[in-house]
C-alpha cells in the first residue's frame, strides 16, 4: 500500500508517519514538502520515508506528485492551522485550506485516480455552541468564530460535495484539540510548557504569559489522534464525517495548573492582552460515539502523561 501524507513535516503529520512505520510494515510512506518546509519533526524517520515536493496552491505540482506516487490513501493534514494567524491573514488561510483542497481534488480527478482520502477537519467548525448542544455531535450546526474555522467548514463541505458530485472517496474527521511532543510553541499548551521550561533554566523571568484561561477544550494526545486518523480510512465510510476526541474538557487554567505542578520552579501568571482573541469559543467537548462504535478506538494515553511528555520535550530544547 502507498500512503501520501500532506503536511508530513508538521505536528500531526510527523506523528502519523511514525505510527504507520511502527505499525504497518507493508506500507510505503510518501510525504509532501515545500522547499521551505522545516524538517525538524521528521529527521529521525527521513531515511524511511520518501519526500516529494509540491504546494497545495500549485495544482501543477500536485498533479505531478500524484502521477508519480499513485497513492492508495491520502491523509490530508496540511493547513494553516493557527487560529490567531487566520485573523491577520484570512485570505491566505482560505487559500491554503480551501483552495488548496480543491486543487488536490481536481488533480486527483484529472488523473482518474481513486485514493481514499482523510480530510482532517476541526472542532473549531462548530464555533458558537449553546449549552444544550454539549457535547457536540456531528449533526451540530456550524457557527464558526474565526477565519480558520470558516476555512475548515469550507474544507469539510467541499469534501462532502466532491464525494457526492464526483465520487471522490473522502472520509471527514473533526478532530478536537490534540497536543503532545512537537506541538508548535504558538499553540496554548506548548506555549505554557515552553515558558515553564525556560523559567526552570532561568532563560526568562519567572512569569508565564497567558490569554483566556476560562476557555475549555477537549484534549487528546496526538499519538492517539493519529491512530484514529489511520482507523478513519481503515473502517470509515466514504462520504461520512466523524468527531474524534477524548470526551473530557479541561479549562486553560486547569492545563496551566497541571503544568506548573510538574515544575519545582516558582512563577507567577500574567494575562497578556495580545494573546486574547477577537472572539473565542467558550467550550469544545466531543461526542465521538459514532467513531468509537465503528472502529473501537479509545484514547489510551492519560492527559497528565501527555502534558508531562510535552513539558519534557521543551526541557530538552530550550
Amino acid at each position: 500500500m502507498r500512503v501520501l501524507i500532506t503536511g508530513i513535516t508538521g505536528f500531526a503529520g510527523s506523528h502519523l508517519a511514525e505510527y504507520i512505520l511502527s505499525n504497518h510494515s507493508r506500507v510505503d510512506v510518501f510525504g509532501i514538502v515545500r522547499w521551505r518546509s522545516r524538517m525538524d519533526n521528521i529527521l529521525q524517520i527521513q531515511d524511511k520515508i520518501e519526500l516529494v515536493e509540491a504546494d497545495l496552491k500549485d495544482i501543477v505540482s500536485l498533479r505531478a506528485v500524484l502521477a508519480d506516487v499513485k497513492p492508495d490513501r491520502i491523509f490530508h493534514l496540511a493547513a494553516q492551522s493557527f487560529v490567531p494567524t487566520s485573523w491577520k491573514c484570512p485570505a491566505e488561510t482560505l487559500a491554503i485550506n480551501a483552495i488548496g483542497e480543491i486543487n488536490l481534488f481536481e488533480a486527483i480527478l484529472s488523473l482518474n485516480q481513486a485514493p481514499k482520502i482523510q480530510i482532517a477537519g476541526s472542532s473549531e467548525e462548530y464555533g458558537q455552541v449553546f449549552s444544550n448542544e454539549i457535547p457536540m455531535k456531528e449533526t451540530n450546526p456550524f457557527r464558526p468564530l474565526s477565519p480558520y474555522a470558516v476555512s475548515k467548514v469550507a474544507q469539510d463541505l467541499l469534501a462532502f460535495q466532491y464525494h457526492k458530485s464526483y465520487a471522490v472517496r473522502t472520509v471527514r474527521t473533526r478532530g478536537f484539540n490534540h497536543t503532545g511532543p512537537r506541538r508548535g510553541d504558538v499553540f496554548v499548551t506548548s506555549s505554557f510548557a515552553k515558558q515553564i521550561a525556560e523559567i526552570e533554566q532561568k532563560k526568562r523571568p519567572p512569569v508565564v504569559h497567558v490569554g483566556n484561561l476560562e476557555a475549555k477544550r477537549d484534549f487528546t494526545d496526538v499519538r492517539d489522534m493519529v491512530r484514529a486518523y489511520w482507523l478513519s480510512l481503515e473502517k470509515g465510510v466514504e462520504g461520512e464525517v466523524y468527531n474524534i476526541g477524548s470526551g473530557q474538557a479541561y479549562s486553560m487554567q486547569e492545563v496551566l495548573d497541571l503544568l506548573m505542578s510538574l515544575s519545582r520552579s516558582k512563577m507567577e501568571v500574567k494575562v497578556d492582552p495580545a494573546r486574547l482573541r477577537p472572539s473565542d469559543v467558550p467550550v469544545l467537548l466531543s461526542d465521538s460515539s459514532k467513531f468509537r462504535a465503528l472502529t473501537g478506538w479509545r484514547p489510551m494515553i492519560p492527559f497528565k502523561q501527555t502534558i508531562l511528555d510535552l513539558l519534557n520535550y521543551w526541557r530538552e530544547r530550550v
